[in-house]
This record gives structure tokens, sequence and C-alpha cells, in this order.
């Protein structure tokens, strides 16, 4: 069987590429499915500072080491989201966005998700007021009186973040003191702009089109506070007060907790022969990086040996991972490359390039800002590439900067971006790119079907480059543009069109605004959440 492989690890966070690392070195072939960015969770953490063997470094670096290492090793990796799993047999179905894989084992390392708490208000609010990323929607509250709600780790680090941006910054700790290490708490008890309050949960939040009031109450005494500004200034409330696990793939196939967290055994083993849990979708006392890493070697080791029991009884063994070759120093733009891009990223794009089915135009709207000479100089690059890319300066217009792809013959695709699409909107521009150009991703018959039907529709996808929650969004909304004429979707750098953030009162990323404000709602969603928006 040729595509088959030994491992497939569902979830691109320390647990999923540790795994990947282990299994790879080892010559079993693996893939890392990853719905969104390599990294996980932990890349939104500017600061890492406790883990073993690094001083300082951020979450973003250090999981960005962990892929490298990987795929030195010869790990596979694979941006798409994954719908279903089929664990009967000895050879398990993986059902993705972009068709199915097959594989021995499978390691789920999907990690969680922010939780909401269910005061009053908080759904009402969420994207203008009640956020859940200090790291995406902190400068949305630049000068404004800020209110964070947790007391673990995430709320005392994240509430120091936030005075980068905030007036001040009042923590509301529903126990006595902090459950984190106290190293860390003392950061926000000490911090001059931080204002800490013990025995305290918040009751409702309120305003009009944007946040204006919290109240909470102390559950020792019952006393009950409200704030308001003084000058009817808008307030945020940032909730960091655990995670929920990301475990509906194995739902109705594998043991649960109450709280919907996978139960394992001391080798990461479910109750399910040839699937294994690492990270914090896992049972366990300690979610953090050093303990994610843990769970993913020892999966790992235990899958080498499940494998290849299977290597034995089904007589099929998959190719054995080739070490991803030495990278050389990034090439210059003298060489025929380009100074913006390295070379690990030069051969991302060069992959991509050489799958497009069609010619490309770039159209430019500029302005006089710098951004503008800024996405000129961006676009140029990326057209220096392939001969698949070219550039073309319009007169005005469009919601400058903009760059609208349009097709060889002038005609519009429906998809463009407002800004420069850097930071983590680079891959979903360049995956928006060969979608239009084609073939695209590949989809599901009904899921084609749908988009077909729909009417007219224009979307504005509001995002931040900062934000790891943004691209899987965009992705979806450019995907259903490129497939449908009817459609467009206009992606845009929320940091340089003030403008549209004030009008459709949005302080949190992303945003989505259809047909100019009929429908606005926030958070990431796949294609199959959008169309029920859309229809």
């Amino acid at each position: 069987m040729q595509n088959l492989y030994d491992v497939i690890v569902i979830g691109g966070g320390p647990a999923g590429l540790t795994a990947a690392l282990y299994l790879a070195r080892a010559k079993y072939r693996t893939l890392v499915v990853e719905k969104e960015k390599f990294g996980g969770q932990i890349t939104i953490t500017h600061e890492v500072v406790n883990y073993p063997g690094v001083k300082h470094t951020s979450g973003e670096a250090l999981t960005e080491t962990m892929r490298a290492q990987a795929e030195a090793f010869g790990a596979e990796f694979l941006l798409t989201e994954v719908e279903s799993l089929d664990m009967s047999g000895d050879i398990k179905t993986v059902k993705t966005a972009r068709g199915e894989l097959k594989a021995f084992g499978v390691l789920l390392a999907t990690g969680a998700h922010p939780r909401m708490i269910g005061f009053r208000g908080e759904e009402d609010f969420r994207g203008r007021g009640v956020a859940y990323c200090a790291t995406c929607d902190g400068e949305f509250f630049t000068g404004k009186e800020v209110f964070v709600v947790g007391g673990g780790f995430a709320a005392a680090e994240e509430a120091v973040f936030l005075t980068k941006y905030a007036r001040h910054v009042t923590i509301l700790v529903r126990g006595e003191d902090f459950t984190c290490a106290e190293s860390v708490a003392d950061g926000a008890k000490s911090h001059p702009n931080i204002t800490v309050l013990y025995n305290t949960e918040v009751e409702e939040v309120s305003g009009d089109s944007a946040l204006r009031a919290i109240r909470y109450r102390n559950n020792v005494t019952g006393e009950v506070a409200e704030y308001r500004d003084p000058k009817g200034d808008n307030i945020g409330v940032f909730v960091f007060a655990g995670y929920a696990p990301a475990t509906r793939l194995i739902e109705g196939i594998a043991d649960r907790d109450d709280q919907g967290y996978v139960i394992t055994d001391r080798n990461q083993k479910t109750n399910v022969d040839g699937l294994y849990a690492a990270g914090d979708v896992c049972v366990k006392q300690l979610r953090q990086v050093v303990t994610a890493v843990g769970d993913g070697a020892t999966a790992a080791t235990e899958l080498e040996k499940y494998a290849a029991a299977m290597h034995r009884k089904t007589g099929l063994r998959p190719e054995k991972p080739k070490a991803a070759p030495k990278q050389e120093a990034p090439v210059a733009a003298s060489a025929g490359g380009s100074s913006l891009f390295d070379s690990d990223m030069l051969a991302q794009l060069n992959a991509v390039f050489a799958r497009m089915g069609s010619s490309l135009v770039l159209k430019l709207h500029l302005d006089n800002r710098p951004v503008s000479e800024e996405l000129k100089t961006y676009m140029e690059e990326l057209a220096k590439l392939t001969d698949k890319l070219t550039v073309e300066v319009a007169e005005g217009g469009g919601d400058a900067p903009c760059v609208r792809v349009c097709r060889a013959d002038g005609s519009e695709t429906g998809l463009a971006f407002h800004g420069v699409p850097g930071g983590h909107e680079f891959t979903s521009f360049v995956l928006g790119l060969y979608n239009a150009a084609g073939p695209g991703q590949p989809l599901d018959g009904d899921v084609k079907q749908q988009i077909a039907s729909l009417p007219g529709r224009n979307m504005k996808v509001l995002v931040s480059l900062s934000c790891t929650m943004c691209p899987e969004l965009v992705t979806a909304a450019q995907r259903i543009a490129a497939e449908n004429a009817l459609i467009s979707a206009e992606v845009y750098d929320i940091n340089h069109f003030p403008a549209i953030r004030e009008k459709y009162n949005v302080m949190s990323v992303p945003c989505l605004v259809v047909d100019d404000g009929k429908t606005v709602t926030f958070g990431k969603k796949n294609i199959r959440q959008l169309l029920e928006i859309l229809k």
C-alpha cells in the first residue's frame, strides 16, 4: 500500500511534534496533521522561561525548533482538518478535508481550547469586549480599563502582558490566591499597574454596541461591586478560566472522563487498540509544555512497538522516512530567490507554485502610506519566484493598500487582502493563491454542492497578523470564494483599517462580516461552520 503510514499524529503542538520526532528518528513513517498552525496553543505565549535547558524563548520559537527537528528526521506534515476516524481493523482510516489517510496507529494530540465561564453577557459581548487571547486582542484595548478573569498561570502571565496596552488591569481571582507557581503569580501581584481581587467572581457584563460595565461579587462577604468607566469609555474583559479538551473526534470511540478529557494508561494508550493520546487532551494533573513533550515521547515509543507488531501481522511495511536534506544558508535575491524568504519558506512556496494550474495577476491598489510600499515590495518578491504570478499596479481605490487576486484575463477571483499578508496570514494567503489558480484543496462532494448552491455573498474577514485563530476562518472563506464566482472574501489586517473596526465595533479577531454587516460573528470557523452562516 503506497500511501500507508505507520502513525498519523493529529495535532501539531509540543506533544504531537515530539512524538513525530521520536517516531521518524526510529524510522517509522509518520505524518503530522494540523488544521491551523504547527506549534499549538503555546505559540501565543510570548515568553517561555520554565522549559528545561532553554533559558528564555517564545512559544513560537520553541515549537518551530521542535517541528524542524522532526522534519530533519523525515516526519511529514499536512495542514488540513481531520473530520472523522475509523479505528476498526488493522489499518486505521483518518478522514480529512483533503481526503482519506491510512495508518497502523493514531496519536490524538489535539490539545484544548479556551473555556467560557457562562456569566451573564459573556456570549453577547464576545468579540465586543469579552476576549480570550491577549496576544490576538490586547491592542484593541489600548488606554482602556481591562479586567482579567482567572487565577492560574495564563491569567497571571497574560495580565502582565496586557499592561503593555491597558490603562490599568484588575485580576478577579475566584479563590484565596493564584493557583500557579509563586514566581509567576508574583509578577502580577507586584506589578504597579495591576490590582488583584481575591474570592471574586463575575456576575454580569453589560453595555450597548460595546462592553461598558462589569459587575462582580466577593464570594466570602457577598459584597457586589460594579465598574463603569467615568468617561463612559468601553472596557475589556479577558477570560482565562482553563481549557476544554478537543476530543470530538473520538466521541463514541474511546473513553473520556466527565469533562471530556481522554482516559489513557501510563503508556498513553486509550481503550482502543492503535489509538493513543498525548498532551493537554488527556486526563492529567499538570498541563505544561514539558509534560506534553513527555507524553509525546512515551506515546511514540509505544506506537513504535505497535507499528512493528502490525508489520509482522499484516506483512505491510510503509516506506521508511527520508531525512530532510541539510539546509543551506537562505537563498539570496541575486541567486534567483528572495531576500524576504528563507530556504525553508522557499521550498514550501515552490511546492505550491509547481501545483498551481493557471496563472494569476496580483493587482495592487496603493495609497501614500508606508504599508503600501511594503505590500508592493512583498508581492514583487513573491512574483519573482514563479512565472505563474505577475504584478500590476491599479489606479487608487480598492480600500488601499490592497492586493486583489485576478485571473490572467483580468477577471477577479473574489479574493483580496488589505494590508500585507505576513505573520500568521502568510500561509493562508498562499493557500488562497493555490485555490484560486486550481486545482485547489480537495472538497467533499456534499461541501462542493453546498458551495455551488450559495447565493451571492460578500465576506469581510477582519484579522490581526499576530492571531493564531484567524487563518482557519480566512482559509475557509477564501476556499468558498474561489469555488463560487458569486462570493467574495476580502481579508483586512484590522490594524491598518481603524474605520472598519469602529464601524462594526470589533474588539476581537477573527471577525466575519457578511453582506456589509447583515451578519457579524466572531471566532474561528471551518468550511462547514461557515457554510451554515452563508446559507
